[in-house]
């Protein structure tokens, strides 16, 4: 592994001089292998992503054995240098956080058997943190609106919550750590995976959700005629598979190669039913008995997909419609990323939660089971 070249180094917030509790988060659920060191005062004191894009890009998608072996490389290498990045040793960290689960379950156990070893030989509390919890709790570690542009938003609970990225999409109610409550989520594909399938179908490349994202901004939204499914039905869940499906059936009575107006209007044309549905489904959970209730304050995306710039800003148009506000993750902590674990670690630890018998990682973990 080379480090110059594939670590990289991510620095978040500005470090004040009061440094509360502090915690080493890592994640290798997936296609990254990340740590961060972070405390209970919402400093990041060190971050670092090993990303394996590269590695799976020619295949067009994760490849999971590949995937196991990279974090196996990099596993120390990344925890060492976040150690150096803070200019810390093991002995400053007060709380050792992994994710335990869902992801790819070769990389999860590998990220999980780093932190056990590393809490078993130091004493140290460990923390099993659900990778999707990671994702709902990351803005009330940093959260700005739509642009970016203005002062950090505060993120209180309750809050509604959007969670889309490659394997979910999901709208939940957040109570508080572990208190979710499902009000929709997807029946078939996930927004996220959508997204990367359309780009495999126009050779764009992989991942696919930035790229549509950037050519859909080049394109006109209303040049194809792609479905809305399910927006014409009550409740709050999702479908996107009808739309891929149309997406393949219309390119498959179209001559390639693609001239880039028509990639661009295309692009265009798919994110924006994809909005169209999102906002659909929301405005339908809004209006839930369990909203209502709760009178949720906030409107909040988070997961991957939370980097497309046309969802963030119709999400924060419509908050704006129901007088609530709109937060999400900066861009560099709405991937994967061990800040994000270390945050959960760390609600987790204010609240008691903390692993006192051996455990065995998932594959599968609802946030409803918590």
């Amino acid at each position: 592994m080379k480090n110059d070249k594939i670590i990289e180094m991510d620095m978040g917030t500005s470090v004040s001089e009061n440094i509360g509790t502090v915690c080493l988060g890592i994640e290798s659920s997936c296609d990254e292998t990340s740590a961060a060191i972070v405390d209970s005062n919402r400093n990041i004191l060190a971050h670092i992503i090993y990303s394996q894009i590269p590695e799976h890009q020619k295949y067009g998608g994760v490849v999971p054995e590949l995937a196991a072996r990279a974090h196996i490389l990099a596993i120390d290498t990344v925890i060492r240098q976040t150690l150096e990045r803070a200019n810390m040793t093991i002995n400053d960290i007060d709380v050792v956080a992994a994710t335990a689960g869902p992801g790819l379950i070769g990389g999860v156990l590998i990220g999980w058997m780093a932190a056990t070893g590393i809490a078993q030989s130091t004493g140290k509390p460990l923390i099993a943190v659900n990778h999707l919890e990671g994702h709902a709790l990351v803005p009330r570690l940093a959260a700005a609106t739509a642009d970016n542009s203005a002062a950090p938003v505060a993120v209180d609970f309750p809050y509604l919550l959007m969670l889309a990225s490659g394997g979910h999409c999901q709208i939940l109610l957040v109570r508080g750590v572990g208190k979710y409550e499902l009000i929709g989520q997807t029946l078939d594909d996930s927004a996220g995976e959508a997204f990367d399938k359309v780009s495999k179908m126009l050779g764009l490349g992989y991942p696919g959700g930035p790229i549509v994202d950037r050519r859909a901004a080049l394109g006109n939204p209303r040049a194809f005629d792609f479905p809305r499914p399910l927006c014409d039905k009550p409740g709050c869940d999702f479908s996107f598979s009808g739309i891929k499906t149309a997406a393949r059936t219309f390119l498959s009575k179209t001559d390639a190669p693609y001239s880039d107006e028509f990639i661009n209007d295309f692009c265009a044309s798919f994110q924006a039913s994809v909005v169209d549905c999102i906002i659909n489904r929301l405005g339908h959970a809004m209006k839930s008995a369990a909203v209502i209730n709760a009178k949720p304050k906030t409107l909040v995306v988070a997961g991957g997909v939370a980097k497309n710039s046309a969802i963030r800003a119709a999400m924060e148009d419509l908050a704006k419609k129901h007088n609530m506000i709109f937060a999400a993750p900066p861009m560099n902590l709405c991937t994967d990323n061990g800040a994000m674990i270390a945050w959960a670690g760390l609600e987790n630890y204010r609240i008691g939660n903390i692993v006192r018998e051996p455990i065995a990682p998932r594959p599968r973990w609802p946030l409803t089971e918590l």
